[in-house]
């Protein structure tokens, strides 16, 4: 196997401050020399820093969101305007620096430096045995998982084995593909042997055999699409052995691997459970901002992925008294709103049998109050309906007069340390409009809205019906109703403005600027918040949960022909995320499709960095984009099946045109040729 390997990115391969203050361990500020890391305290502060930019950079900002997500059949821009149109639909994609790519290429190698430095210490570290084999099977298991980042979206890179500031290679060459994913399963494999079923020091954000397995299977699958085998044995069946062993066991109680799996899908999903969460393979920890020394001392990621997913609620101020979007307690600074669901996306769900609808998509809003801190009075942010606003909203005029009430009341306290701390908001019970605080209650999540809504619920002020309303249907609701297919026009992208509603729409509201808002960002618990900062909520996120292990098997064995076992791996998911008293017969598959494996993975992980990936390798960007995104479609070429290599790198090393961009025009040659098998 080649050895070439390119330490990039050596400035910031140096030590850097810990992102996930959940990694609030011994932290030196610099590493100087052989002799610190040979103690145990300096080599295990540089361990943890291989986790820095896990939180802090890669899954907590829209870069990589829209590198794993955009581009895709699942994702469009709201009222289809061309903020990142480069990532969302291939247009104006010119190679340049400090791009969405360019940034996770470059943070992925230098967590690459700091891993291998930890590997290549560990041997001479002076301390106990055991901690140092748990530990450096968590560099390794991380190194795989870098690496298999780099290959992923930029295809045949080149593997960094070597220390940071060492062996530094001006003419760097790729490794095939092949020789990458061996790296990457050799480290997945070792880190799966000599990981535990519980994470070291009992920290969650640090991996554990379950990481590993989980990674395992990612790896396999993904290879898959490439074309890859091991000792005569596809990737294809690999994963479907990895993924199958790993399922096996989590139902048999999970006693060798750790694994979890809930039962109920909203359970999965649920606030209390954020911090806890049973399913969870890996995780990018979030901080507890009401910890006052977490406050000052750690520099944790500011999470603002779910202001890209939320629609700006001022756009409708009359009938909501949502005025200001730095005042909006319940629903953030929601200022962003670029990222919305296509409708193939929208149309995989069957809300009548699945969860997952309100589990994945916020579509009825309703208002909030602050009484029980005292800050704005449930009267406050009551909502009289006059015959103007019946006119403008679609209500219909028997309900002038009636009146609109908050949903939430938010909570908050005073904070010795970061001001102002916002903490989990209660609902007010449907019915009751006393204002009286000893009526509220607390949800599993206030943004999971139970289906269907009914239509005398004057908590909400809007509601995006999944199935199309006639006027008629629209009469007894005392709230504006607007039919999610009435937001894309007839090439299925999001409509630019009111005018483009059909006329039964008002052409003075602006109904047409919201969407069904993903709500898998947005949590409401104490310590979840950034002090008063309405944009950061500092959630942990899945790097990996179990229910990709059950895609992946179902994936995998649909390839290979199994589509009845592929079928039983998606029941176990579908069966968890059936409403009470639905019958089986509603959601069971006997057999299983390639397009049944795309609709299940779109239902289940829909905006968890992983639908570029699954496009990838099955090579179906043309034909999907050409029924389900067909904005991309037009600007999609063969090259885009892989991301622009970093031009921040190309930029230092000595042979960039021969190494090549990935075939995007900016080198003489792409670089893939020889390298792709």
């Amino acid at each position: 196997m080649k050895k070439f390997v390119y330490n990039v990115a050596l400035a910031l391969c140096a030590m850097v401050t810990i992102n996930s203050c959940s990694l609030e361990e011994y932290n030196p500020m610099e590493v100087t020399g052989d002799e610190t890391l040979a103690t145990f305290d300096g080599w295990y502060g540089m361990q943890t820093q291989c986790y820095s930019p896990i939180y802090g950079q890669l899954y907590t900002v829209t870069d990589f969101l829209s590198v794993a997500e955009a581009g895709t059949d699942t994702w469009l821009t709201a009222n289809n305007n061309d903020n990142s149109k480069e990532l969302f639909y291939y247009e104006s994609l010119t190679p340049s620096k400090n791009k969405a790519w360019d940034k996770l290429f470059m943070q992925a190698y230098a967590a690459l430096g700091i891993c291998n430095t930890v590997i290549n210490r560990s041997e001479s570290v002076e301390g106990n045995a055991d901690d140092i084999r748990v530990l450096t099977a968590e560099a390794r298991c991380l190194r795989g998982f870098y690496h298999l980042i780099l290959t992923t979206y930029f295809g045949p890179i080149t593997l960094c084995m070597n220390e940071a500031g060492t062996n530094i290679v001006l003419e760097p060459k790729r490794n095939t593909l092949s020789e990458i994913y061996s790296y990457i399963i050799d480290d997945l494999k070792y880190a799966a042997d000599n990981l535990n079923t519980t994470p070291y020091g009992n920290n969650r954000a640090r991996v554990s055999r379950k990481a590993a397995m989980g990674l395992l299977a990612r790896a396999y699958i993904q290879g898959a699409g490439q074309g890859l085998s091991e000792d005569g044995v596809s990737y294809w069946q690999r994963a479907a052995d990895v993924a199958g062993s790993f399922i096996a066991d989590t139902e048999a109680g999970g006693g060798t691997y750790g694994g979890y799996l809930y039962k109920d899908v909203s359970d999965m999903w649920a606030d209390g459970n954020n911090r806890t969460n049973k399913e969870a393979l890996f995780i990018a920890a979030g901080c507890d901002a009401s910890d006052n020394d977490a406050w000052d001392y750690s520099n944790y990621g500011n999470n603002k992925l779910f202001t890209y997913t939320y629609w700006n609620q001022t756009n409708l101020s009359d009938i909501c008294k949502i005025t200001s979007d730095k005042q909006n307690y319940f629903y953030g600074r929601t200022n962003n709103g670029s990222c919305a669901p296509s409708k193939y996306l929208l149309d995989c769900f069957e809300p009548t049998w699945d969860k997952r609808w309100e589990n994945s998509f916020q579509t009825a809003f309703g208002s909030f109050s602050m009484e029980k801190v005292g800050w704005i009075a449930y009267t406050k942010n009551t909502v009289t309906l006059t015959s103007d606003l019946c006119t403008k909203y679609g209500i219909d005029a028997s309900h002038v007069g009636e009146k609109i009430y908050p949903y939430a009341d938010c909570d908050g306290k005073t904070m010795s340390h970061g001001g102002n701390q916002y903490t989990a908001a209660s609902i007010w019970p449907k019915g009751v409009t006393t204002g009286d605080v000893s009526t509220l209650t607390t949800p599993k999540k206030a943004y999971v809205i139970d289906y269907p809504l009914a239509a005398d619920d004057n908590r909400f002020f809007l509601y995006l019906s999944k199935e199309p309303m006639s006027e008629n249907d629209k009469k007894d609701r005392v709230y504006a109703c607007v039919n999610i297919d009435d937001l894309f026009d007839a090439d299925g992208n999001y409509v630019k403005t009111q005018n483009d509603m059909p006329s039964s729409y008002d052409r003075t509201s602006k109904v047409y600027a919201t969407f069904p808002c993903l709500n898998k960002f947005i949590w409401s618990y104490e310590g979840v918040y950034y002090g008063s900062n309405l944009q950061i909520r500092n959630g942990d996120i899945f790097v990996m949960r179990m229910a990709e292990v059950y895609l992946i098997a179902a994936e995998a064995e649909q390839y290979l022909g199994n589509g009845t076992k592929a079928a039983g791996y998606l029941n176990t998911l579908r069966a968890r995320a059936a409403r009470t008293g639905v019958s089986e017969s509603q959601y069971k598959l006997t057999t299983v499709t390639e397009e049944d494996i795309y609709d299940e993975y779109a239902r289940e992980l829909c905006g968890e960095h992983s639908r570029w990936a699954l496009l990838q390798r099955h090579q179906a960007f043309s034909t999907r984009l050409a029924k389900y995104n067909k904005r991309a479609a037009s600007s999609f070429k063969s090259y885009n099946m892989w991301r622009p290599i970093s031009q921040t790198f190309l930029q230092q090393i000595d042979n960039a045109e021969e190494y090549g961009d990935n075939g995007y025009g900016t080198t003489a040659k792409s670089g893939l040729d020889g390298f792709l098998q």
